[in-house]
């Protein structure tokens, strides 16, 4: 993770800080009523940045609804037109992504102006669609090392104007080549660096494609902060993200319920307790281990950390809590009394 902070907002994007979640919009940023609501939902799910394509003018004065009614750092997104980044700038969002290399030395002088005057950071957000025509010539085509030097081309011309509130993203469809393009540009900058596999679909292949690369990088000490990129309801975006940072240990303010996978030596259903528990402890932010085991052959042993667990036998099952054997009960009263023990803990 990078050692320079960059503020956008209440949150802190690097510096040692929590790796953030970020999202984005898919209403019509111009419809006040339903970009309201999706933010809300955004919120509400744990997103901790949350980020609006603003594509004119009539967007621009939407957003002047957004910025003044909610706490959750807002990001303007810009394609194109560096005059509608600093009108966001200047209306008060908390950071704008923008290439400023699809734009003048005038306009980038301009914009560095409006970001330094409203203390709002810049992410340069370069992908294998954005690159350079001498870029791609100079390298063969879209590669880490191309999209790194891109990335740190549109960052130096920002440096000439004074101005290293910076974010970079580097982000390609391709799990493998979106790894190695982060790995290349953490050897060569210090900027905190927000993390993405791009246009990675939807439905369990599109998680589990992001899930890779997110992972793979954050598992290495790489990124400040992340977006899962998921066709449909951002909601699951956010979501997907949460469980990330949870799974690679950087979250660790929830109830975890871990289970085995099963196999003849289990005789209950403990898919269904497993669900039970999951719902009981679902809103719980604190640390929490709950296992779920299908036999006592190795269930109190495998999940010796856990706060409390079960493992159930063909008539018999035992109530453990942190490795050690608190009770031997029949499945069926067993089950009830360990229900009662994850309600109980849920409730702190």
């Amino acid at each position: 993770m990078s050692e320079i902070c960059v503020k956008a907002g209440k949150v802190k994007i690097g510096g040692g800080n929590a790796v953030s979640i970020q999202s984005m919009t898919n209403t019509d940023t111009a419809d006040v009523s339903a970009t309201k609501a999706q933010i809300k939902a955004l919120v509400a799910a744990g997103c901790d940045i949350v980020r609006l394509a603003v594509r004119d003018m009539r967007d621009v004065e939407a957003c002047k609804n957004y910025v003044t009614c909610f706490d959750v750092p807002l990001v303007a997104d810009i394609q194109f037109d560096y005059r509608l980044a600093v009108a966001c700038a200047d209306i008060g969002f908390a950071k704008v992504r923008f290439n400023p290399g699809n734009t003048s030395s005038a306009g980038i002088k301009e914009l560095v102006a409006a970001c330094k005057a409203n203390g709002c950071p810049i992410r340069v957000g370069i992908n294998g669609g954005s690159l350079e025509k001498d870029v791609k010539e100079k390298y063969g085509g879209v590669t880490a090392a191309a999209l790194a030097e891109s990335a740190l081309r549109t960052v130096r011309l920002l440096e000439k104007g004074n101005f290293t509130d910076i974010v970079i993203s580097v982000k390609a469809s391709d799990v493998r080549l979106t790894v190695d393009a982060y790995t290349e540009l953490d050897k060569l900058c210090g900027y905190p660096l927000h993390v993405g596999v791009t246009e990675s679909g939807a439905g369990e292949e599109a998680v589990i494609k992001s899930a890779a690369g997110i992972s793979a990088l954050l598992l290495a000490g790489i990124g400040d902060t992340v977006r899962v990129s998921l066709t449909g309801n951002p909601v699951r975006e956010v979501e997907v993200g949460r469980s990330i940072l949870r799974a690679v240990g950087l979250d660790r303010n929830y109830a975890e319920v871990v289970s085995c996978p099963t196999c003849a030596r289990c005789f209950y259903d403990l898919e269904a307790l497993v669900n039970k528990c999951k719902k009981i402890v679902a809103d719980v932010r604190r640390p929490l281990k709950i296992a779920v085991m299908g036999c006592v052959v190795n269930g109190p042993g495998e999940a010796a950390d856990a706060d409390i667990g079960i493992a159930g036998g063909k008539d018999k099952a035992v109530l453990f809590k942190k490795g050690k054997v608190l009770m031997t009960l029949p499945v069926r009263e067993a089950e009830e009394k360990f229900t009662a023990m994850v309600e109980e803990l849920a409730r702190g």
